[in-house]
């Protein structure tokens, strides 16, 4: 192997453990109400990637603050209204969802983000679908 194809290698491996891969990517989610007739498909975006951690051995022995568990989160985000169709009259028929704009590595903020470890899968319709065609931003 030739020097510039090894540090080439080098450099690559180096600057993927430094760099963080979270980006907005493509998100389908399932709404519905128990009251309305239909269940809204929604195509929307989130967060989603790798984001470089610290967690060492001694970590009994160290403050909460010392450690730094980094979570791919919102950076920049606005929320979306959408009407779900089928709904009585006494049925608010709206629902909001945040839609990804920027992204970053940082601390997950319970304020806007659901800071879980592992996803529920309740994610599908048990009501006749509708696609999302018209909504509008609050």
């Amino acid at each position: 192997m030739t020097a510039t194809y090894m540090m080439s290698m080098l450099f690559g491996l180096a600057c993927g453990q430094v760099m963080s891969f979270c980006f907005p990517t493509e998100y389908t989610m399932h709404v519905e109400r128990k009251e309305c007739a239909y269940c809204l498909t929604i195509n929307t975006t989130i967060c989603a990637g790798y984001c470089m951690t610290r967690d060492i051995n001694g970590k009994l022995f160290l403050p909460k603050y010392a450690l730094s568990q980094d979570v791919c989160t919102y950076k920049d985000f606005m929320y979306k209204t959408v009407e779900i169709p089928g709904c009585p009259r006494h049925v608010t028929p709206y629902f909001s969802y945040p839609v990804a704009v920027s992204c970053n590595c940082g601390k997950c903020n319970t304020d806007y983000s659901d800071c879980i470890h592992e996803a529920i899968k309740t994610n599908y319709c048990t009501k006749p679908q509708k696609s999302y065609v018209v909504g509008f931003s609050i």
